[in-house]
């Protein structure tokens, strides 16, 4: 493996280790059954990098790219709101059939798909919640499924092993919050706000993003 300074940061590290050299990566279906119910952290492995993203330095497992990191729960308010009781099976389930509204992940990769697949971010319902309306969910579901795979590892504070594999430089290209690249999170801040104004400036609409059933199972 080529050796770069995050490879050394990170390879006494058994957290960083868990989602770098993981046993297995999982299906989506897999993910959203199996997960633990407990604090931890997760990598997303993709095998078809989305256009705009510049992966060519990151890490890779076989056929399989890490675009991304996430946490649950995040870390604790200081404004005296009590802690989140959030966890990793909860929050991959959102990421894997929720919507745009309540998966950061999920709008990210809808802006940077929409022309391949279709995802058209607009306002929907009495609350005007941003989501890729009907079949913008449900397309990007299908996509998730055949191009996306899982791995996780549980941590009582998620946060810091978020924080560590970021300030080490490791490449994330589809983290935003927290990541100190500059070139991967202002384009992705960018193309994000570009889809909410136009949203805004768009009609309501009703829809509520249609049925949503499992894809079926891909192999692999």
């Amino acid at each position: 493996m080529f050796v770069t300074k995050w490879t050394k940061t990170l390879e006494n590290d058994p957290i960083a280790q868990a989602i770098l050299t993981p046993a297995r990566l999982y299906r989506a279906d897999e993910a959203t059954t199996t997960a633990p119910r407990k604090p931890g952290l997760y990598g997303w492995y993709f095998d078809v990098i989305p256009a705009g993203i510049v992966a060519a330095d990151c890490h890779r497992q076989g056929a399989w790219t890490l675009l991304y990191c996430g946490i649950s729960p995040k870390r604790p308010t200081t404004n005296g709101r009590p802690p989140s009781q959030s966890h990793v099976h909860q929050r991959l389930r959102a990421h894997f059939g929720g919507n745009a509204a309540g998966s950061t992940l999920r709008l990210t990769l809808g802006c940077l798909l929409e022309t391949e697949i279709g995802t058209i971010l607009r306002r929907v319902g009495a609350t005007g919640r941003l989501t890729f309306t009907n079949p913008g969910e449900q397309l990007l579901d299908r996509w998730l499924y055949a191009h996306a795979r899982i791995v996780w590892v549980e941590h009582p504070t998620p946060w810091e092993a978020e924080h560590a594999l970021l300030a080490s430089g490791l490449p994330l290209p589809l983290n935003i919050e927290g990541n100190p690249c500059a070139a991967f999170t202002a384009p992705l801040s960018a193309l994000r706000s570009a889809a909410k104004r136009r949203a805004e400036g768009m009609p309501l609409i009703g829809d509520s993003g249609g049925p949503r059933r499992a894809p079926k199972q891909v192999q692999g």
